[in-house]
């Protein structure tokens, strides 16, 4: 038996603000849904799910995106003007490409990566 990724799911002490900012972010229509979740279809992806977590974020992600980019800088600014906050060390360039770690309004980071 093979298993398929339908959707990846985040706790939120407040979905619905974050399905709102990741729309805005990747695109799609935020959908809330009963009992406190919300979630977004990413046109091409996989759906992206926030539930209901009353504890606050208390240290670093386990894991995080990834969000390929043509213009990582566009791409900070933007997220910037959303509520994202840039982390400091700015856009990384390696031999596998260039990031920028970010954290959405509620201190998940992501991060905007280019080849």
């Amino acid at each position: 038996m093979k298993a398929r990724l339908e959707q990846l799911v985040i706790d939120a002490r407040d979905p619905r603000v974050l399905v709102r900012f990741w729309a805005e972010v990747l695109g799609g229509e935020p959908v809330d849904r009963a009992r406190g979740w919300s979630h977004v279809a990413v046109p091409g992806s996989l759906r992206l799910a926030f539930q209901p977590d009353p504890e606050g974020k208390s240290s670093r992600n386990r894991l995080h995106l990834d969000l390929e980019v043509d213009d990582i800088e566009a791409a900070v600014e933007q997220a910037v003007e959303l509520g994202a906050l840039r982390v400091v060390g700015g856009t990384v360039t390696g031999e596998t490409g260039s990031f920028h770690v970010m954290q959405d309004p509620k201190g998940n980071e992501f991060c905007f990566v280019h080849d």
